[in-house]
């Protein structure tokens, strides 16, 4: 039996070790675990870098990775709480942005500032609950290598940002974007692709 299925069998138990682990109705890590634990579980490359001001919201039981060169800039949030969040080599998560697994992010990346990526929501069909008591689900999203994603950007959960796309700012991405693509608007619609045949960055035919 899986150390996750034992603890699922005991909810006394595995309170316990969430209450070990995170303080009561806060989602960062208790200090003893960001200092002893993680350094263990997750993978992070010496030459990553992580601003003293970034929220960093990562606890053991999910992964948490950074490639070499990369940087979480000031401000920004990270919650690996209900998903993986993986950051390639070579790429930068901008100041003031949020990253809430599950989140996969290649290498050579640019996360602008104040970027909103979720690969969570919250239930809400029940009406005789309050929506915080209600389960979560999660999907997860794919920036693929070479990616721009502009200021104030929100992508949402599920979708997959195709390599070498850009994302305008200001922009609300609820479904996924083709490999080489410029897209922008609310919600976000293809402004440009790349046409092989032309070797040019062409707009869509109306």
């Amino acid at each position: 039996m899986s150390l996750k299925s034992y603890l699922d069998s005991r909810p006394s138990v595995k309170k316990l070790v969430h209450w070990l682990l995170i303080p009561a109705g806060q989602a960062r890590p208790r200090l003893w675990v960001k200092w002893f634990v993680n350094p263990f579980m997750h993978q992070r490359h010496r030459r990553s870098s992580i601003r003293s001001s970034a929220r960093m919201d990562v606890l053991p039981f999910n992964g948490f990775s950074m490639g070499a060169n990369s940087a979480i800039e000031d401000f920004c949030v990270v919650n690996n709480g209900v998903g993986d969040v993986s950051i390639g080599d070579n790429s930068l998560i901008g100041i003031g942005s949020v990253v809430i697994g599950p989140v996969v992010i290649g290498s050579d990346v640019i996360i602008a500032q104040h970027v909103v990526m979720s690969g969570l929501n919250h239930a809400y069909e029940d009406i005789q609950q309050p929506i915080h008591r209600q389960p979560v689900t999660t999907k997860r999203i794919t920036i693929e290598p070479e990616c721009w994603i502009g200021a104030n950007a929100v992508i949402t959960a599920g979708v997959t940002i195709g390599r070498h796309s850009v994302v305008a700012g200001g922009s609300v991405v609820t479904k996924d974007v083709p490999p080489y693509s410029v897209v922008g608007g609310n919600p976000a619609r293809m402004l440009k692709q790349y046409d092989a045949a032309q070797q040019a960055w062409v707009r869509p035919v109306s």
